[in-house]
């Protein structure tokens, strides 16, 4: 792959930034495509290519570029669709045309324009609006036009003599620009509530994120002082709101102008206080930028927050209403949906005089609520909390009918959001569309009696105006993170599938989801239906809460392997941090520990029952219809998961479970593999008194230990060693199987006392009895008896083998036997042994053909190069010549060796006189 950047460039004419001119393909008989232009007349700001091979890996590396590319822009906004049909059109040239992939992003002032050319241009697309059908969902082509056709908000094809290019063009959203605004005078008791004193933290980041200023309000707001975090990243205190496909990160937050919006700061106590922020990027004098953050209690967030524009002709209506509510409602919608309810639960809490106030969204089946925004309510009742449609007998029992609770301590559990908060009367009312409901907005106050039917009613009539824009605002969100999740699940899914390494696996799995999906992961596996789960692998988006979280695990007992797809509710977690801190707290307190409970150990640290506090699900890894693990993710103290998180997170667990089996099976069978062929190999040589002997032995093909070539050392009796290397007719496991035959059998040949020549004639029988799987084998055995004047005298026979090679000591080389029939091709041979003599200072040197017919191109190493590699070994060890031997070969060609090889080397050292 290649790629440019270049900032500021004119508008290419191609592709490649070439004059060749395009033709516009118009088929007879069929309209012409509609292809807009007009982003061609935008001034391009920048712009950046690169070209891909026809490779199915090239997919995942265009959208990386893509990625990047747009990330670096600050164009985050558009970066999942933009990385979607890139993924289509790019497969399309790659794997469908079957030709490269030129790669063109240009941006302008309101997008950004991709362009994917191939070199097919005889391959015509499909024009909108023909006859011709462009494609159905549920087949393998033709998606890549159907999106772009519904995510880009132009897209066309142009044809030339040599390509085919297709481009899409994605507008950026519009942001608001800040504004100046004066609100109206308010009576005093609908202005905003605030606890005591309003403290504003004012806290600075340099250019690299780090904190540099630090005040006494951020001191007092979240229990740090100055020189705890001065220095630190932002990063190790913000609790950012983590949703694939929307929001802006943190880091883009903090590159904005200004930015304006929610998340958390970890306190001291490791507590996550809701903050409500607004940012200001500013330099110094010397040019040096940073970014100002003003920070304060995010249910006091009036004090920061920018007042909507209303239109001027909406002026006067707006002075003369009654109802803050309907004040609210008349102005625009803010653009995200987290901004609209929150304003909507501050207002109605405003509107009836409350302490507190809540809105819920139902999920898609309406049997839960899920809560996604309050006011004057614990953290712990914040968002993705989900409660019961039904929550009781009765009209008042059900969200889907407005209802009045003079006093909640009469009816135990009628609004469970409630329980515990000290709110005593209440008034919800629904929120539908179209009869539908969508969701359910409430009041309470801490007295009793303060709301009435007539209360119901106004708030009732505020739900019904806001409802539509509440579920546009929704639908929106959703479409957004589920973009976000296709985008995910893809990237997901060719990670896992680019290994079969089953601790690769784990560690994947739990790195796509921390931080994506959970603050935290644990991966249980089950190793057999009769093993009980094991924690396997735990990830924390703070590495150093990894130790304390695994030991916390270690000492709970698993979640049951139920097989029920779908996330389930596990409180073990949660419950035994809060026993461990409490443990810890006594502790610290110089309490003690409870009777029977001294020996138990400190135990997690506080800090670590607050990571693991919140709230923990259960996915079950499924695979070939059997349980084979547990994913397990958790959140902080007082968050909760979002359903459409869940329902991404059980996406992720389908492919994880079957790609974790696929790493188990390939595990299981490579090492049964590897045990059966080890089981051919000799367990060791032997040493031999007054003969050096090494051996070098390479099999061809991944994952080969053993092939068609062998070799084997071993005593027989009375001093006398037997030695072979052969080479069976191919390689891999078929060929290993005579592997094993041949050398069990000439051991067990040679220790009953035959000759050379009735060790291989036995052996031949013994191969062509196996009939149908027999393979003809070349081989070079001899017998060895070291010499009381320091030679060796050697009886070999070469059953078609390459000749043993024999290096005296002046450098001459020679062969050292005849060659004779191979096995396994006929019934009847006649074989005889020759004898040979080892001198002080020879070798004799045993290979196969895998190192003579070593090839590069029309060139072969042969006998006579062995020869002369040979005639250089003078005066070397055995282990010495059969390595020098092995690099010639390996330097001979650059490619990899398409055929085993084996070096059987051995040496009878030199005599030296005292």
């Amino acid at each position: 792959m290649t790629t440019g950047l270049i900032p500021g460039a004119p508008t290419p004419e191609g592709p490649t930034g070439g004059q060749m001119p395009h033709q516009r393909h118009d088929p007879a008989g069929r309209e012409a495509l509609h292809v807009d232009d007009r982003t061609r007349s935008s001034v391009i700001t920048a712009r950046a290519a690169a070209s891909f091979e026809p490779v199915g890996r090239s997919v995942a590396s265009a959208r990386s570029f893509v990625r990047d590319t747009l990330q670096g822009w600050g164009f985050a906004d558009i970066v999942d669709d933009a990385v979607v049909l890139t993924s289509e059109l790019v497969t399309n040239a790659v794997v469908h045309a079957g030709t490269s992939a030129d790669v063109l992003c240009l941006r302008s002032e309101d997008g950004v324009r991709i362009e994917v050319a191939d070199r097919y241009p005889e391959r015509e697309i499909p024009l909108q609006g023909s006859p011709v059908n462009m494609g159905s969902p549920d087949r393998e082509g033709g998606r890549g036009l159907q999106l772009c056709a519904a995510l880009a908000g132009r897209w066309g094809v142009d044809y030339s003599p040599t390509q085919k290019q297709v481009w899409f063009q994605l507008d950026l959203p519009e942001r608001p620009v800040g504004t100046r605004a004066a609100g109206p005078s308010l009576p005093l008791d609908l202005l905003p509530l605030a606890d005591g004193r309003v403290r504003v933290a004012v806290v600075q980041i340099d250019r690299a994120g780090a904190i540099s200023s630090w005040n006494e309000d951020a001191e007092d707001l979240f229990g740090y002082a100055s020189e705890q975090v001065v220095g630190k990243p932002l990063t190790d205190f913000a609790a950012w709101p983590h949703t694939p496909g929307t929001s802006t990160g943190i880091a883009e937050a903090l590159q904005l102008s200004r930015w304006e919006g929610s998340y958390g700061i970890r306190g001291a106590d490791g507590r996550v206080i809701p903050v409500y922020a607004s940012h200001l990027r500013v330099r110094d004098t010397d040019g040096e930028p940073s970014t100002v953050c003003l920070l304060v209690r995010n249910h006091e967030r009036a004090v920061l927050q920018t007042p909507v524009r209303v239109p001027a002709g909406d002026s006067a209506s707006e002075s003369t209403s009654s109802d803050p509510f309907e004040v609210f409602i008349g102005s625009p919608a803010p653009d995200d949906l987290d901004g609209l309810l929150q304003r909507t639960v501050e207002r109605a809490r405003d509107m009836l005089d409350g302490d507190s106030a809540f809105l819920l969204l139902a999920t898609d089946d309406e049997t839960e609520l899920e809560v996604r925004a309050s006011t004057g309510l614990p953290s712990a009742r914040q968002r993705f909390a989900r409660v019961p449609v039904e929550a009781g007998p009765g009209r008042y029992g059900s969200a889907r009918m407005p209802a009045v609770h003079e006093d909640l301590t009469m009816v135990p559990g009628a609004v469970p959001l409630l329980r515990g908060t000290g709110m005593r009367s209440v008034v919800t009312v629904p929120l539908k569309v179209e009869g539908r409901l969508t969701g359910s907005l409430g009041v309470a106050a801490e007295g009793p009696g303060r709301y009435t039917n007539e209360e119901a009613l106004r708030l009732q009539f505020a739900a019904d105006r806001i409802a539509l824009a509440v579920e546009s605002a929704r639908l929106g969100e959703l479409e957004r993170l589920r973009r976000g999740s296709l985008s995910f699940l893809v990237e997901a899914s060719d990670l896992l599938a680019g290994t079969l390494d089953r601790d690769q696996t784990l560690a994947l799995m739990a790195q796509m989801t921390v931080p994506t999906l959970a603050t935290w992961c644990a991966v249980y596996t089950i190793a057999d239906q009769a093993s009980e789960p094991y924690l396997s692998y735990v990830l924390h988006e703070d590495e150093e809460l990894i130790d304390g979280i695994k030991s916390l695990l270690s000492k709970i007992p698993p979640p049951d392997p139920v097989p029920t797809p779908g996330a389930r509710i596990w409180s073990a977690p949660a419950e035994s941090a809060h026993q461990a801190a409490l443990r810890t707290s006594m502790r610290s307190l110089g309490l003690g520990e409870p009777v029977g409970r001294v020996s138990a150990g400190i135990g997690p640290t506080l800090a670590t029952a607050s990571a693991v506090g919140g709230e923990t699900v259960v996915l079950p890894l499924v695979a070939r219809n059997r349980v084979i693990g547990m994913l397990t993710l958790g959140k902080p103290t007082d968050e909760h998961f979002r359903q459409e998180i869940l329902e991404l997170a059980e996406d992720l667990s389908r492919r994880a479970a079957l790609a974790l089996d696929n790493a188990r099976l390939y595990s299981e069978r490579t090492a049964i593999s590897q045990s059966l062929q080890r089981s051919l190999l000799p367990p060791e040589l032997p040493e031999i008194d007054g003969v050096e002997v090494e051996v070098i032995y390479r099999a061809a093909g991944e994952g080969n230990e053993v092939g068609g070539d062998f070799y084997d050392l071993f005593p027989i009796s009375d001093g006398a060693y037997g030695f072979a290397i052969g080479d069976v007719c191919g390689t891999g496991p078929n060929a290993a199987a005579v592997t094993g035959l041949a050398r069990h059998a000439l051991r067990l040949l040679a220790r009953e006392g035959l000759s050379g020549p009735a060790v291989l004639e036995r052996l031949n029988s013994a191969i062509l009895d196996e009939g149908a799987r027999s393979r003809f084998l070349t081989l070079l055995y001899g017998e060895m008896r070291p010499q009381e004047d320091g030679s060796a005298e050697l009886k070999v026979v070469c059953a078609g083998h390459p000749l043993p090679l024999r290096l005296r000591q002046d450098g001459t080389v020679e062969p050292a036997a005849e060659p004779q029939p191979l096995l396994g091709v006929m019934e009847d041979l006649e074989l005889y042994e020759q004898t040979v003599t080892l001198d002080p200072g020879d070798v004799l040197l045993c290979v196969t053909d895998g190192v003579t017919e070593r090839r590069e191109g029309t060139r072969m190493l042969g006998d006579d190069g062995l020869a002369d590699v040979l005639t250089t070994c003078t005066g070397l060890t055995a282990g010495a010549v059969a390595a020098r031997i092995m690099r010639a070969v390996e330097r001979f060609a650059s490619d990899a060796p398409s055929d085993d090889m084996a070096i059987l080397a051995m040496r009878v050292p030199e005599v030296h006189q005292d």
